[in-house]
């Protein structure tokens, strides 16, 4: 479906990221991974997605918090993939406290990432998507990009940002051939999450079923989690060719959390 565009994934070194990279690669896209961790297994990562599905993979390590970073790693995809034909803005940090006692150094890192980030991506990607007539922007925002929890403050404010960000540049993109639209995941099934079901059933003595559905039960009425390849499945749909009308949306992957 995708074979011959190339894509940016940020944050795509684990979890929903490479979750995406994968299912784009999969599909024929040439693709770019973004994100932290040991030098040697992301060599190893890159290597086996391109022998596995035939298609180029480079890896970029700019710092989402540095603007100029963002915009020598557009250039870089440009320059070793081609072009840039889908932008995925993924990458997301995340703090937990009341806003009283919120540090700022996180808040302002929160955004930075969440936020500001995905900003400077559109910024420079998007010009030469509008002179191609041909572009995919998918802001992987959050179920908190439409509704909020406490403690959340600075994720909720980001990840709402985002939400509005994307209605924007698809109103200006609205009469060409480049769409941009949010996913809003709820809780996700990640090795993170993994980890956390773990623990609950080994503190509360529960069966790994019970711990799975006890989990996500306060917020998510299926009491179950979305998958990485779900998510990475409505990144794919959103950038083919039948999702060409589809502008604007946020796109809830939640279980019914929203639909309460």
């Amino acid at each position: 479906m995708l074979k011959g565009r190339s894509a940016i994934v940020t944050g795509s070194t684990s979890g929903i990221g490479l979750g995406i990279a994968r299912a784009l690669a999969a599909q024929g896209a040439d693709v770019l991974l973004n994100g932290f961790g040991d030098a040697a297994e992301i060599e190893k990562l890159r290597a086996s997605l391109a022998a596995e599905h035939g298609v180029r993979v480079v890896y970029g390590a700019a710092d989402l918090t540095r603007p100029a970073e963002i915009e020598r790693m557009v250039e870089q995809a440009t320059r070793e993939l081609g072009r840039v034909d889908i932008l995925v803005n993924n990458a997301g940090i995340q703090h937990v406290a009341p806003v009283h006692e919120f540090p700022p150094e996180r808040w302002d890192a929160i955004i930075a990432i969440n936020l500001s980030a995905a900003f400077h991506g559109i910024r420079a990607a998007l010009p030469r998507m509008l002179e191609r007539n041909w572009g995919r922007i998918v802001n992987i925002a959050s179920v908190h990009g439409l509704v909020a929890s406490v403690d959340k403050s600075a994720y909720v404010a980001a990840k709402h940002g985002l939400v509005g960000l994307t209605k924007v540049v698809a109103l200006e993109t609205a009469k060409t051939g480049v769409t941009c639209n949010a996913i809003c995941p709820g809780w996700v099934l990640t090795p993170l999450i993994q980890a956390q079901i773990d623990a609950l059933a080994a503190r509360e003595g529960l069966a790994p079923d019970a711990a799975r559905r006890r989990f996500p039960a306060e917020k998510q009425p299926s009491q179950d989690f979305a998958t990485i390849e779900q998510i990475a499945a409505a990144a794919v749909y959103l950038c083919s060719d039948s999702a060409a009308q589809i502008r604007g949306i946020a796109l809830p992957v939640d279980g019914g959390w929203t639909a309460q």
